[in-house]
């Protein structure tokens, strides 16, 4: 079972509310975070994204809204009984220095509201 994570930005300058949804990344039960890595945007790292989140909304697929330092703790403290499982695949492109890895390209779930591909 897992949980994707999404931030809202490009804010309107009317109400506040993000305009656009980023997908963050994924969190599995007994592997290590799968952190979306989008060279486009400049996203190449965790330090990148803790600079792109600072500030903004960020929510689980199931429509909660996650604090910043909650989500950073989901990322870099996590454990499992029998230890966490590193990515093996050609979408892993480097394992971060804690508990996450950086993942590349295309991650594909169901969302409670839809089904969508983010790339």
């Amino acid at each position: 079972m897992g949980t994707n994570y999404y931030v809202y930005y490009d804010r309107c300058s009317t109400c506040g509310r993000g305009e656009k949804e980023l997908h963050i990344g994924k969190s599995s039960v007994g592997w290590v975070f799968s952190l979306h890595v989008i060279p486009e945007k400049d996203l190449n790292n965790l330090d990148d994204w803790k600079k792109f989140l600072y500030g903004k909304q960020i929510h689980n697929e199931y429509g909660d809204k996650i604090e910043f330092y909650e989500l950073i703790d989901k990322i870099t403290k996590r454990n499992h009984p029998k230890g966490l499982n590193r990515h093996n695949h050609n979408h892993c492109i480097g394992h971060g220095e804690g508990t996450w890895d950086l993942i590349e390209g295309e991650f594909s779930w169901w969302n409670t509201k839809q089904h969508m591909k983010v790339i």
